[in-house]
């Protein structure tokens, strides 16, 4: 991960003359304006639905409304990146998962379980009750400055009338005034220098609790790098479907054909001349048992040739990417010796859902009918808040053990990659039930 960037306002500090004749005093200003106005109603309402929720915790509520709380904090987080620009040019980047397309549980859901969505309400309250109060107090010094810069126009306004601009002591005329503004000037550097402090220490807390840490950035390269292996994986086995189909199975194919013509000339060769003549001989017996050999050889051609159409068929099934996963659940549901009930309701999905939900299922099939003795299975699914649903049970002897064997942990893991979940239910009596939950954005 890149070095953080220094603060922008605080090396423009460096030159104070030059931070004076700026922009900057004015950006800072308007930053820390905009933030007590917004700061203060955050504290208004963490304070309120923090409140309420602990008072009506005991009515069943108050947990709806300590969500609310929690949920909030995301859109001012987003507000406060976009408004960190003001007085820091390097954005912040969004450190949430995007969620196009999620509905709204499950995009709670999946802010809930985030460590920004956490960081974010911190920031939220240090927002309302520390830098909320630092930007008003910014804000009261540069406005009594202001008044005493004025202090000469004030006290020619005001004439003959004396003005008290110090507690204490009148001032009777303009010229009087004029340590007023003397000193209001040293205030207006000063609370520029202040709202400067300020706004630099807001910018190093929001890239510390609004931005990606740096153990997120590795477990995001974490996750894409197994991604990109999982897909390499899903190439090379692609690729290897593809030279078995276009190569050992079309030259077996061709070793049946020749062995099939091989076979009716050597029945011709061992065949009698003809029935009517009285002098014709049998075959030689050399013939015959050439022809039951080549009869072999074609026979076991033809089971290695289905065989490996199996094998082909099992690795990516062709249904699979035409018609979906329905299509290929229904299709493998056909050829299993256990009675599979389908139903699954689920249009089609991105590749690699559609692909670890398919060998979810051939697995658990698989595992049934050599383990559990079931007497029947059944597989259902849908796709609700943007999540596949699959259940697939069985009426057997239960007692599936997922750390006993690599099947289940290989699919647990595969699910995992997409940020899916595997349980299995499998006490010992049966049934045996795995639920799978996948996001369908893959």
């Amino acid at each position: 991960m890149p070095p953080e960037p220094p603060v922008a306002v605080w090396r423009v500090l460096r030159r104070p003359v030059r931070f004076l004749g700026s922009w900057w005093p004015w950006r800072c200003w308007a930053y820390l304006g905009s933030g007590f106005a917004l700061g203060y109603g955050v504290l208004c309402a963490l304070a309120l639905l923090l409140g309420l929720g602990l008072l009506l915790a005991v009515a069943g509520i108050g947990l709806v409304l300590l969500v609310g709380a929690l949920a909030g904090a995301v859109p001012l987080g987003e507000l406060e990146r976009r408004r960190l620009r003001w007085v820091e040019p390097e954005p912040v980047a969004d450190p949430h998962v995007s969620l196009a397309g999620a509905g709204a549980a499950a995009w709670l859901r999946t802010r809930l379980r985030e460590r920004a969505t956490w960081r974010e309400f911190g920031y939220a309250l240090l927002f309302g009750v520390v830098f909320g109060a630092a930007g008003f107090g910014v804000l009261c010094l540069l406005a009594l400055s202001l008044m005493l810069v004025a202090a000469p126009v004030i006290v020619w306004a005001l004439a003959p009338e004396p003005v008290m601009l110090v507690p204490g002591e009148a001032v009777a005329g303009p010229l009087e005034a004029l340590g007023g503004t003397a000193v209001g000037l040293a205030g207006v550097v000063l609370a520029g220098y202040a709202a400067a402090l300020v706004s630099g220490a807001q910018v190093k807390t929001a890239r510390l609790l609004l931005g990606p840490r740096e153990e997120d950035a590795r477990v995001l390269e974490l996750t894409r790098s197994r991604v990109r292996l999982v897909e390499a994986f899903e190439a090379e086995r692609r690729r290897i479907e593809r030279d078995l189909h276009d190569g050992a199975q079309q030259q077996l194919v061709a070793l049946s054909m020749t062995l099939g013509l091989a076979e009716m000339e050597l029945r011709k060769a061992a065949a009698p001349p003809a029935p009517d003549a009285e002098d014709a001989a049998p075959g030689p017996p050399a013939l015959d048992g050439a022809a039951v050999l080549v009869r072999r050889a074609r026979g076991e051609a033809k089971l290695a040739l289905s065989q490996l159409r199996d094998l082909v068929r099992g690795m990516h099934p062709q249904v699979l990417t035409d018609h979906g996963l329905a299509a290929a659940v229904a299709e493998v549901a056909l050829r299993h010796p256990v009675p599979v009930a389908v139903d699954l309701d689920v249009p089609r999905l991105p590749g690699p859902v559609e692909v670890t939900a398919y060998f979810t299922v051939t697995e658990a099939l698989a595992n049934a009918a050599k383990h559990s003795g079931a007497s029947r299975v059944g597989v259902a699914g849908r796709v609700e808040d943007g999540r596949l649903t699959l259940t697939i049970t069985d009426d057997g002897r239960g007692g599936a053990d997922p750390g006993a064997g690599a099947g289940l942990a290989g699919l647990a893991d595969r699910v995992a990659m997409l940020r899916g979940r595997l349980t299995v239910s499998s006490p010992v009596g049966g049934p045996t039930r795995l639920r799978v939950e996948v996001p369908c954005s893959g």
